[in-house]
């Protein structure tokens, strides 16, 4: 008797921006082998057409951010494991969602991958896009506490378990949040060094809203999820770094002390604060949660 190949629930999140991207991150979506997807791709405050037999559309009448989009997109499809695409990301290797799954399955104290990102033109890729603070060779493999969210995969129970994407962020430490709350599971986020996805090397816009939410993000972050204890000094440890980042550079300063203001003034939704035995085992696996 045959074995069923693995499913997994695929979301595409978009705003109809990259047209010529989007459609090659699906096609190679479509060109997995060993798999069973459910596809959808979620338009966020836009309405995606033409797309191809096999890859169902959602249409959101406005933009949520990226958080509540793909948590949109998670409601419409089913499968043993989830898989988020973003729209100018695509997958090099017809393989690449069965070996995920396959070193999911292999190794049950894994509840999340983010695989090595490479600009397919062979162009360096940033080091910000491994997930490290001693970031060392792309392809070495490691735990890690955040993700580069363009292109992570994770099994159905354990995202369901953590909550989701933090929708509050709109956009910005997303990623960390996922990774902490996989670690709360009692399992480990993992850097796949031996796993490709393509995304092609953009410089970053640092306009005043991005300085706004990393630093409100910052601070809903420890106050989301960490200890009492460790709220104050995780988010001192992060002032700290942005004012040494500013010495150098002071663009958007005013910008993220009014971001900084506003965490602490609002309500920053739901608290699920770590578990202390899952402070200590990310302690002891290198990243002590307040830095």
């Amino acid at each position: 008797m045959s074995v069923p190949d693995p499913t997994v629930g695929v979301v595409v999140l978009t705003q109809g921006t990259r047209p010529d991207d989007l459609a090659r991150g699906i096609r190679s979506l479509l060109d997995q082998t060993g798999v069973s997807l459910d596809i959808v791709c979620v338009g966020n405050g836009w309405e995606p057409t033409g797309l191809p037999a096999g890859v169902a559309g959602l249409a959101l009448p406005e933009n949520l951010g990226i958080p509540a989009g793909r948590n949109r997109g998670v409601e419409k499809v089913s499968g043993e494991f989830l898989f988020f695409l973003d729209d100018d990301a695509s997958l090099p290797d017809r393989g690449f969602l069965a070996t995920a799954v396959a070193k999911l399955r292999a190794d049950t104290s894994i509840g999340l991958i983010q695989p090595r990102v490479v600009d397919p033109s062979g162009t360096t890729p940033p080091k910000r896009w491994i997930p490290r603070i001693r970031k060392g060779e792309a392809e070495h493999s490691s735990n890690v506490f955040s993700v580069w969210e363009g292109a992570v995969i994770l099994p159905r129970a354990v995202f369901d378990a953590t909550g989701g994407w933090a929708e509050p962020f709109f956009y910005a430490h997303e990623g960390i949040e996922l990774a902490w709350r996989v670690w709360d599971q009692g399992k480990r986020t993992w850097y796949a060094g031996d796993l490709v996805a393509n995304h092609p090397v953009i410089t970053p816009t640092r306009h005043s809203y991005y300085y706004r939410l990393n630093a409100r993000n910052r601070v809903w972050l420890a106050r989301r999820n960490l200890p009492a204890l460790f709220v104050p000094i995780y988010v001192a440890s992060w002032t700290g770094v942005q004012l040494l980042r500013s010495v150098r550079n002071r663009d958007g300063l005013g910008a993220w002390w009014g971001g900084w203001r506003e965490g602490w003034r609002t309500d920053a939704g739901e608290r699920r604060p770590l578990r202390w035995r899952t402070v200590w085992r990310m302690t002891l696996a290198g990243r002590p949660p307040v830095i």
